[in-house]
């Protein structure tokens, strides 16, 4: 239930949507002669697109969650480390059913850095926790996602793979029980930068000790406060992203599925 309803309720509210609303009330407000109301509509789903579509907002709103964990990425963890975990949200399901292989997206630098890390720490697991997090259903990866890693070069012993979750908070809950994380194990997790925050409380909630290991950066620092963007739609994008990250915090925080509303280092 709080899968379903957190979907449906972000695409609601999420930026992008929003400006469409806001624009076809103009639109119907105009068509129905209420001038002074279509007026306000017109103009918020306008301010929403140049604010966040244009503008740096999305930026604005990214950074603080891609910097939060910015200067604590390491090189390769020196501590002792039970294993790696990798969240899923990198790849496309429908895509590789349909077409065969694997289909990566823009967050592929996770699985690119996961491989890395995997073959700098040979002692080692390397677990893959992520399943369909569409509404609408759809293939799970973790077949692929284990022969990918057995391809090159991994071997099958270390691996563990777990495919059913569809939210961070299942990703962490679903995974315990099959490595049974103990008070001395170390894990590095490896997501997206902007996915950090909320992926570190969930796991730290969940009792693991955790080294964040944050890629799939989206902004180059805080000068992208100031660069607007290339195109409308990227801005929205990176708009909508924002805020289903900040609005994922708060639920958490709320539902008592990660302590602080804003981990940190």
């Amino acid at each position: 239930m709080f899968f379903v309803a957190s979907k449906v309720i972000f695409f609601c509210i999420q930026p992008s949507s929003l400006a469409f609303l806001a624009l076809a009330a103009g639109l119907i407000s105009l068509s129905l002669k209420r001038s002074k109301l279509a007026a306000f509509f017109l103009s918020a789903g306008l301010g929403i697109v140049v604010l966040f579509g244009f503008l740096p907002g999305g930026n604005i709103l990214v950074l603080p969650l891609e910097q939060r964990f910015a200067s604590h990425v390491p090189d390769v963890p020196h501590e002792k480390i039970s294993g790696i975990i990798l969240l899923g949200g990198f790849e496309d399901g429908a895509i590789t059913a349909s077409r065969g292989g694997l289909a990566l997206n823009e967050s592929a630098e996770r699985l690119t850095e996961t491989l890395r890390l995997a073959r700098a720490l040979p002692d080692a697991k390397v677990i893959f926790t992520g399943g369909s997090g569409s509404l609408l259903g759809g293939e799970g990866m973790g077949a692929q996602i284990g022969q990918f890693f057995i391809e090159a070069g991994l071997d099958p012993s270390r691996i563990v793979i777990e495919n059913k979750s569809r939210t961070t908070y299942e990703n962490a809950v679903f995974t315990k029980a099959l490595v049974n994380p103990k008070s001395d194990d170390t894990w590095v997790l490896v997501t997206s930068a902007y996915h950090m925050p909320r992926s570190v409380g969930v796991f730290r909630k969940a009792g693991y000790n955790v080294v964040p290991y944050p890629v799939d950066f989206r902004t180059r620092g805080r000068r992208d406060a100031i660069r607007p963007f290339d195109s409308i739609s990227a801005g929205l994008q990176r708009t909508d992203l924002a805020v289903k990250e900040w609005l994922g915090l708060l639920a958490y925080w709320v539902t008592g599925r990660s302590a602080p509303l804003f981990p940190g280092p």
